[in-house]
Protein backbone atom coordinates (compact mmCIF):
# COMPACT_ATOMS: atom_id res chain seq x y z
CA UNK A 1 0.00 0.00 0.00
CA UNK A 2 2.53 2.69 1.12
CA UNK A 3 5.65 2.49 -0.87
CA UNK A 4 7.82 3.95 2.29
CA UNK A 5 7.73 3.97 6.03
CA UNK A 6 7.25 7.08 8.68
CA UNK A 7 10.06 8.68 10.11
CA UNK A 8 10.06 6.80 13.24
CA UNK A 9 11.78 10.06 15.00
CA UNK A 10 8.12 11.09 17.00
CA UNK A 11 8.60 10.88 19.88
CA UNK A 12 10.26 11.90 23.16
CA UNK A 13 9.69 10.94 26.66
CA UNK A 14 6.48 9.33 25.36
CA UNK A 15 5.37 12.24 23.73
CA UNK A 16 4.04 12.65 20.32
CA UNK A 17 5.90 15.32 17.95
CA UNK A 18 5.43 16.38 14.75
CA UNK A 19 8.80 15.65 13.04
CA UNK A 20 10.28 18.95 11.38
CA UNK A 21 9.24 22.81 12.12
CA UNK A 22 7.79 23.09 8.91
CA UNK A 23 5.76 20.50 9.31
CA UNK A 24 4.36 21.31 12.59
CA UNK A 25 4.11 25.19 12.03
CA UNK A 26 1.49 23.84 9.25
CA UNK A 27 -0.69 21.71 11.39
CA UNK A 28 -1.26 24.52 13.74
CA UNK A 29 -1.68 27.10 11.31
CA UNK A 30 -4.69 25.07 9.82
CA UNK A 31 -5.90 24.02 13.10
CA UNK A 32 -6.12 27.68 14.00
CA UNK A 33 -7.73 28.77 11.08
CA UNK A 34 -9.86 26.17 11.14
CA UNK A 35 -11.03 27.07 15.04
CA UNK A 36 -11.11 31.01 13.65
CA UNK A 37 -13.40 29.54 10.58
CA UNK A 38 -16.05 27.85 12.79
CA UNK A 39 -16.11 30.43 15.58
CA UNK A 40 -16.25 33.33 13.24
CA UNK A 41 -18.54 31.32 10.39
CA UNK A 42 -21.00 30.07 12.64
CA UNK A 43 -21.32 33.91 14.51
CA UNK A 44 -21.65 35.28 10.96
CA UNK A 45 -24.73 32.94 9.36
CA UNK A 46 -26.43 33.21 12.74
CA UNK A 47 -26.57 37.17 12.38
CA UNK A 48 -27.21 37.03 8.89
CA UNK A 49 -30.44 34.27 9.37
CA UNK A 50 -31.80 36.44 11.90
CA UNK A 51 -31.90 39.88 9.93
CA UNK A 52 -32.65 38.40 6.31
CA UNK A 53 -34.36 35.32 7.67
CA UNK A 54 -32.87 32.81 5.79
CA UNK A 55 -34.34 29.63 4.98
CA UNK A 56 -33.67 26.66 7.49
CA UNK A 57 -31.84 24.27 5.83
CA UNK A 58 -28.82 26.81 5.57
CA UNK A 59 -28.51 25.64 9.03
CA UNK A 60 -28.42 22.62 7.92
CA UNK A 61 -25.50 22.91 5.02
CA UNK A 62 -22.52 21.93 6.91
CA UNK A 63 -23.60 18.90 7.92
CA UNK A 64 -24.64 18.21 4.03
CA UNK A 65 -21.08 19.56 3.28
CA UNK A 66 -19.68 16.96 5.88
CA UNK A 67 -20.80 14.14 3.82
CA UNK A 68 -17.73 14.19 1.19
CA UNK A 69 -15.40 17.11 3.39
CA UNK A 70 -14.23 16.85 6.26
CA UNK A 71 -16.67 15.19 8.52
CA UNK A 72 -17.31 11.68 7.06
CA UNK A 73 -13.94 11.29 5.50
CA UNK A 74 -11.86 12.09 8.83
CA UNK A 75 -12.65 8.83 10.22
CA UNK A 76 -11.77 6.92 6.72
CA UNK A 77 -8.60 6.45 6.61
CA UNK A 78 -8.52 4.24 10.35
CA UNK A 79 -7.30 1.68 8.26
CA UNK A 80 -3.91 3.43 7.56
CA UNK A 81 -3.14 4.82 11.01
CA UNK A 82 -2.29 2.71 13.04
CA UNK A 83 0.09 0.45 11.26
CA UNK A 84 1.17 4.06 10.40
CA UNK A 85 2.03 5.34 13.91
CA UNK A 86 3.81 1.78 14.27
CA UNK A 87 6.04 2.96 11.66
CA UNK A 88 4.97 -0.69 9.45
CA UNK A 89 3.45 -0.31 6.04
CA UNK A 90 -0.16 -0.71 6.05
CA UNK A 91 -0.93 -4.69 5.33
CA UNK A 92 -4.20 -6.15 4.24
CA UNK A 93 -4.20 -7.90 8.01
CA UNK A 94 -4.39 -4.25 9.26
CA UNK A 95 -7.09 -3.52 7.05
CA UNK A 96 -9.01 -6.68 8.08
CA UNK A 97 -8.82 -6.06 11.28
CA UNK A 98 -10.04 -2.43 11.50
CA UNK A 99 -13.16 -4.07 9.14
CA UNK A 100 -13.88 -6.29 12.03
CA UNK A 101 -13.86 -3.99 14.29
CA UNK A 102 -16.51 -1.70 12.43
CA UNK A 103 -18.31 -4.74 11.80
CA UNK A 104 -18.55 -5.73 15.36
CA UNK A 105 -18.79 -2.36 16.87
CA UNK A 106 -20.98 -1.01 14.55
CA UNK A 107 -22.77 -3.78 14.39
CA UNK A 108 -23.10 -3.94 18.03
CA UNK A 109 -24.29 -0.16 18.13
CA UNK A 110 -26.67 -0.31 15.78
CA UNK A 111 -28.78 -3.17 17.60
CA UNK A 112 -28.79 -1.04 20.53
CA UNK A 113 -29.97 1.46 18.78
CA UNK A 114 -33.12 -0.79 17.64
CA UNK A 115 -33.74 -1.71 20.77
CA UNK A 116 -33.09 0.82 23.31
CA UNK A 117 -33.13 3.94 20.95
CA UNK A 118 -33.26 6.85 24.05
CA UNK A 119 -29.95 4.67 25.74
CA UNK A 120 -28.20 4.48 22.33
CA UNK A 121 -28.83 8.59 22.13
CA UNK A 122 -27.67 8.64 25.67
CA UNK A 123 -24.16 6.78 24.61
CA UNK A 124 -23.66 8.88 21.69
CA UNK A 125 -23.68 12.36 23.55
CA UNK A 126 -21.03 10.78 26.03
CA UNK A 127 -19.00 8.43 23.09
CA UNK A 128 -18.79 11.69 20.99
CA UNK A 129 -17.93 14.35 23.91
CA UNK A 130 -15.12 11.60 25.31
CA UNK A 131 -13.79 11.66 21.25
CA UNK A 132 -14.22 15.74 20.67
CA UNK A 133 -12.14 15.85 24.02
CA UNK A 134 -9.71 13.37 22.96
CA UNK A 135 -9.11 15.39 19.62
CA UNK A 136 -8.75 18.37 21.09
CA UNK A 137 -5.99 17.31 24.36
CA UNK A 138 -3.85 15.55 21.08
CA UNK A 139 -4.44 19.42 19.52
CA UNK A 140 -3.24 20.94 22.48
CA UNK A 141 -0.24 18.49 23.75
CA UNK A 142 1.11 18.23 19.97
CA UNK A 143 0.15 21.45 17.89
CA UNK A 144 0.48 23.78 20.48
CA UNK A 145 2.89 22.00 22.72
CA UNK A 146 0.98 23.30 25.85
CA UNK A 147 3.27 22.04 28.60
CA UNK A 148 0.72 21.50 31.45
CA UNK A 149 -0.93 18.53 29.89
CA UNK A 150 2.50 16.78 31.01
CA UNK A 151 -0.47 15.88 34.56
CA UNK A 152 -2.62 13.16 34.03
CA UNK A 153 -5.54 15.57 36.31
CA UNK A 154 -5.33 18.17 33.75
CA UNK A 155 -5.38 16.23 30.57
CA UNK A 156 -8.40 14.93 32.16
CA UNK A 157 -10.18 18.15 32.79
CA UNK A 158 -9.40 19.02 29.70
CA UNK A 159 -11.08 16.21 27.81
CA UNK A 160 -13.99 16.54 29.68
CA UNK A 161 -13.68 20.26 29.28
CA UNK A 162 -13.29 20.43 25.15
CA UNK A 163 -15.90 17.19 25.03
CA UNK A 164 -18.81 18.70 26.78
CA UNK A 165 -19.08 22.08 25.65
CA UNK A 166 -20.23 21.04 21.84
CA UNK A 167 -22.90 18.45 23.76
CA UNK A 168 -24.04 20.00 26.63
CA UNK A 169 -23.67 24.22 26.40
CA UNK A 170 -26.16 23.95 23.49
CA UNK A 171 -28.36 21.92 25.65
CA UNK A 172 -28.76 24.90 28.46
CA UNK A 173 -29.12 27.77 26.05
CA UNK A 174 -31.13 26.00 22.98
CA UNK A 175 -32.98 23.20 24.77
CA UNK A 176 -35.89 23.37 22.30
CA UNK A 177 -34.04 22.93 19.34
CA UNK A 178 -32.21 20.47 21.24
CA UNK A 179 -34.83 18.35 21.99
CA UNK A 180 -36.55 18.55 18.49
CA UNK A 181 -33.38 17.11 16.99
CA UNK A 182 -33.15 14.21 20.01
CA UNK A 183 -37.24 13.55 19.03
CA UNK A 184 -36.00 13.34 15.07
CA UNK A 185 -33.52 10.68 16.51
CA UNK A 186 -34.80 8.82 18.50
CA UNK A 187 -38.59 9.35 16.62
CA UNK A 188 -36.84 6.99 13.76
CA UNK A 189 -36.82 4.20 15.64
CA UNK A 190 -39.36 4.58 18.44
CA UNK A 191 -41.25 7.79 18.59
CA UNK A 192 -42.80 7.51 22.09
CA UNK A 193 -38.88 6.37 24.25
CA UNK A 194 -37.77 10.41 23.70
CA UNK A 195 -39.67 10.94 26.75
CA UNK A 196 -36.60 9.01 28.42
CA UNK A 197 -34.63 11.91 28.06
CA UNK A 198 -37.19 14.81 29.04
CA UNK A 199 -35.57 15.22 32.52
CA UNK A 200 -32.53 16.69 30.71
CA UNK A 201 -34.30 19.32 29.20
CA UNK A 202 -36.16 20.73 32.22
CA UNK A 203 -34.90 24.22 33.82
CA UNK A 204 -33.79 21.88 36.76
CA UNK A 205 -31.89 19.78 34.92
CA UNK A 206 -30.04 22.37 32.33
CA UNK A 207 -28.99 24.50 35.68
CA UNK A 208 -27.48 21.31 37.30
CA UNK A 209 -25.21 20.85 33.69
CA UNK A 210 -24.77 24.80 33.45
CA UNK A 211 -23.45 24.98 37.52
CA UNK A 212 -21.46 21.17 37.06
CA UNK A 213 -19.69 22.11 33.39
CA UNK A 214 -18.82 26.02 34.82
CA UNK A 215 -17.39 24.26 37.61
CA UNK A 216 -15.18 21.80 35.63
CA UNK A 217 -14.15 24.42 33.23
CA UNK A 218 -12.74 27.29 35.82
CA UNK A 219 -11.36 24.53 37.64
CA UNK A 220 -9.07 22.73 34.54
CA UNK A 221 -8.30 26.10 33.36
CA UNK A 222 -7.56 27.45 36.72
CA UNK A 223 -5.09 24.15 37.43
CA UNK A 224 -3.35 24.85 34.16
CA UNK A 225 -2.59 28.04 34.97
CA UNK A 226 -0.73 27.33 38.45
CA UNK A 227 0.85 24.77 36.87
CA UNK A 228 2.98 26.38 34.15
CA UNK A 229 4.95 29.43 33.09
CA UNK A 230 4.26 29.56 29.64
CA UNK A 231 1.50 31.72 29.76
CA UNK A 232 0.65 31.83 25.37
CA UNK A 233 -0.13 28.40 25.53
CA UNK A 234 -2.49 28.62 28.42
CA UNK A 235 -3.85 31.55 26.61
CA UNK A 236 -4.59 29.67 23.19
CA UNK A 237 -6.09 27.08 26.10
CA UNK A 238 -8.45 29.49 27.46
CA UNK A 239 -9.06 31.33 24.38
CA UNK A 240 -10.50 28.21 22.64
CA UNK A 241 -12.11 27.35 25.58
CA UNK A 242 -14.34 30.31 26.62
CA UNK A 243 -14.77 31.50 22.26
CA UNK A 244 -16.32 27.71 22.32
CA UNK A 245 -19.01 28.30 25.35
CA UNK A 246 -19.71 31.32 23.81
CA UNK A 247 -20.04 29.97 20.26
CA UNK A 248 -22.20 27.27 21.71
CA UNK A 249 -24.48 29.49 23.70
CA UNK A 250 -24.66 31.72 20.78
CA UNK A 251 -24.82 30.05 17.89
CA UNK A 252 -28.23 27.83 16.59
CA UNK A 253 -27.15 24.06 17.72
CA UNK A 254 -27.72 22.44 14.18
CA UNK A 255 -25.42 24.93 12.81
CA UNK A 256 -22.94 25.20 15.17
CA UNK A 257 -22.27 21.59 15.54
CA UNK A 258 -22.25 21.17 12.04
CA UNK A 259 -19.43 23.68 11.22
CA UNK A 260 -17.51 22.23 14.55
CA UNK A 261 -17.89 18.89 13.48
CA UNK A 262 -16.38 19.88 9.95
CA UNK A 263 -13.74 22.55 10.67
CA UNK A 264 -12.75 21.99 13.85
CA UNK A 265 -12.41 18.37 14.99
CA UNK A 266 -12.65 16.73 11.80
CA UNK A 267 -9.97 19.26 11.06
CA UNK A 268 -7.64 18.48 13.35
CA UNK A 269 -7.72 14.50 12.87
CA UNK A 270 -7.00 14.84 9.40
CA UNK A 271 -4.08 16.74 10.30
CA UNK A 272 -3.05 14.26 13.13
CA UNK A 273 -2.97 11.43 10.07
CA UNK A 274 -0.96 13.37 7.84
CA UNK A 275 1.61 13.53 9.87
CA UNK A 276 1.40 9.90 10.27
CA UNK A 277 1.73 9.51 6.56
CA UNK A 278 5.15 9.64 5.72
CA UNK A 279 3.97 11.25 1.88
CA UNK A 280 1.89 13.57 3.29
CA UNK A 281 4.30 14.88 6.14
CA UNK A 282 7.12 15.01 3.44
CA UNK A 283 4.30 17.52 1.58
CA UNK A 284 3.87 19.73 4.44
CA UNK A 285 7.49 19.82 5.37
CA UNK A 286 8.16 21.24 2.12
CA UNK A 287 5.13 23.27 2.00
CA UNK A 288 3.40 22.02 -0.48
CA UNK A 289 -0.05 21.68 1.22
CA UNK A 290 -2.11 20.79 -1.56
CA UNK A 291 -0.55 17.72 -2.40
CA UNK A 292 -0.84 16.73 1.57
CA UNK A 293 -4.41 17.06 0.70
CA UNK A 294 -4.69 15.56 -2.55
CA UNK A 295 -2.89 12.45 -0.49
CA UNK A 296 -5.53 12.61 2.25
CA UNK A 297 -8.38 12.35 -0.44
CA UNK A 298 -7.12 9.46 -2.24
CA UNK A 299 -6.45 7.57 0.89
CA UNK A 300 -9.93 8.65 2.13
CA UNK A 301 -11.70 8.21 -0.44
CA UNK A 302 -12.92 4.33 -0.55
CA UNK A 303 -14.11 3.92 2.88
CA UNK A 304 -15.86 7.51 2.34
CA UNK A 305 -18.17 5.90 0.60
CA UNK A 306 -18.29 2.77 2.65
CA UNK A 307 -19.42 5.01 4.99
CA UNK A 308 -22.02 6.87 2.60
CA UNK A 309 -22.89 2.60 2.30
CA UNK A 310 -23.62 1.98 6.05
CA UNK A 311 -26.24 5.02 6.51
CA UNK A 312 -27.61 3.39 3.24
CA UNK A 313 -28.49 0.49 5.13
CA UNK A 314 -29.47 1.91 7.78
CA UNK A 315 -32.82 3.50 5.85
CA UNK A 316 -33.52 -0.08 5.18
CA UNK A 317 -33.23 -1.16 8.85
CA UNK A 318 -34.80 1.59 10.33
CA UNK A 319 -38.38 0.97 11.29
CA UNK A 320 -38.76 5.23 10.08
CA UNK A 321 -37.86 6.34 6.50
CA UNK A 322 -36.79 9.46 7.04
CA UNK A 323 -39.07 12.77 5.62
CA UNK A 324 -38.00 16.29 5.88
CA UNK A 325 -34.83 17.94 6.94
CA UNK A 326 -34.69 16.77 10.90
CA UNK A 327 -35.19 13.31 10.43
CA UNK A 328 -32.67 13.54 7.27
CA UNK A 329 -30.28 14.76 9.95
CA UNK A 330 -31.35 11.76 12.49
CA UNK A 331 -30.65 9.51 9.96
CA UNK A 332 -26.97 10.86 8.94
CA UNK A 333 -26.51 11.26 12.98
CA UNK A 334 -27.47 7.57 13.92
CA UNK A 335 -24.86 6.54 11.03
CA UNK A 336 -22.20 8.86 12.32
CA UNK A 337 -23.18 7.48 15.57
CA UNK A 338 -22.73 3.36 14.56
CA UNK A 339 -19.10 4.44 13.00
CA UNK A 340 -18.31 6.84 15.69
CA UNK A 341 -17.75 4.28 18.28
CA UNK A 342 -15.09 2.40 16.38
CA UNK A 343 -13.69 5.14 15.42
CA UNK A 344 -12.85 5.85 19.19
CA UNK A 345 -11.32 2.62 19.77
CA UNK A 346 -8.96 3.23 16.76
CA UNK A 347 -8.57 6.70 17.93
CA UNK A 348 -7.90 5.67 21.73
CA UNK A 349 -5.24 2.95 20.08
CA UNK A 350 -3.21 5.73 18.89
CA UNK A 351 -3.28 7.73 21.72
CA UNK A 352 -1.76 4.76 23.18
CA UNK A 353 0.97 4.58 20.73
CA UNK A 354 1.98 7.80 20.33
CA UNK A 355 1.90 8.29 24.25
CA UNK A 356 -0.60 11.15 24.22
CA UNK A 357 -1.42 9.98 27.49
CA UNK A 358 2.04 9.55 29.41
Amino acid sequence: MDAELPNRERQTDGVPTVTSVNARERTRSWARRGALATVLGGVLLSSVAVVLSLPMWIQFLPFAISVVVFGLPHGAVDHLVLPRARGELPRWRSVLGVGILYFLVGGAYTVLWLLEPAVAFGSFILVTALHWGQGDVYALRVFEGTPYLEYGLNRTGTLAVRGSIPMLVPLVAFPGEYERVATAIVGLVDPDAVTALEPAFTTTGRTVVALGLGTVILATLGLGYLRTDDRGTWFVDALETLGLVGYFALVPPILAIGLYFCLWHSLRHILRTMVLDPVARGALEDGDSRRAWRRFARDAAPLTFGGLAVIGLLVLVLPRTPGGLDETLGLYLIGIAVLTLPHVVVVTLLDRIEGVWR
